[in-house]
């Protein structure tokens, strides 16, 4: 009986040698080795057709056109996803003195400075989905409602901070 499982055993071990990564496939940026008759060129992915709009974009760019009524439920989701996603760096108070700042990452610009007080929601809401300067975008993690909720509670940041003496 051992001598019938030892060989079972053998012969299963031995199909596992097939590895997944030679197997007939298209890599994306890989060669098409005839694969694919019509394939743009070798080391290339297809291009997307003209006119091509991502999943939901309509829906996307009216939610980014019109700003939300500020309320406390705003500012409580506001409040979430600002200690979420904004306070690494710009701290808790928005006064630019996150973990991350004080591990050695450059210091961003207080809410408090005049020019950030000055700047227009939609520049605020650019900055969280295109990225400013040092800081990426957050368009792939932060929804459009969640954008705004973060820029109504930069701007309660801003009020509460305002008369504070600015170092």
């Amino acid at each position: 009986m051992r001598k019938v499982c030892a060989l079972i055993l053998v012969v299963a071990l031995a199909g596992c040698g097939e590895s997944m990564d030679r197997q007939n496939r298209l890599k994306t940026y890989g060669e098409a080795h005839g694969l694919a008759p019509g394939w743009p060129g070798q080391g290339e992915a297809l291009v997307p057709p003209a006119g091509t709009v991502s999943q939901n974009a309509a829906a996307r760019d009216k939610a980014l056109a019109t700003p939300p009524p500020v309320n406390p439920a705003l500012l409580f989701r506001g409040r979430e996803r600002y200690e979420i996603y904004c306070a690494p760096c710009h701290g808790l108070t928005g006064a630019g003195d996150g973990v991350i700042v004080r591990r050695g990452f450059p210091r961003p610009k207080s809410f408090d400075d005049p020019d950030q007080r000055q700047a227009p929601a939609d520049r605020l809401l650019s900055a969280i989905g295109n990225g400013f300067g040092r800081m990426y975008s957050f368009s792939d993690r932060v929804e459009p409602a969640d954008r705004w909720a973060i820029v109504a509670y930069i701007r309660a940041l801003q009020l509460a901070g305002k008369g504070k003496a600015t170092p």
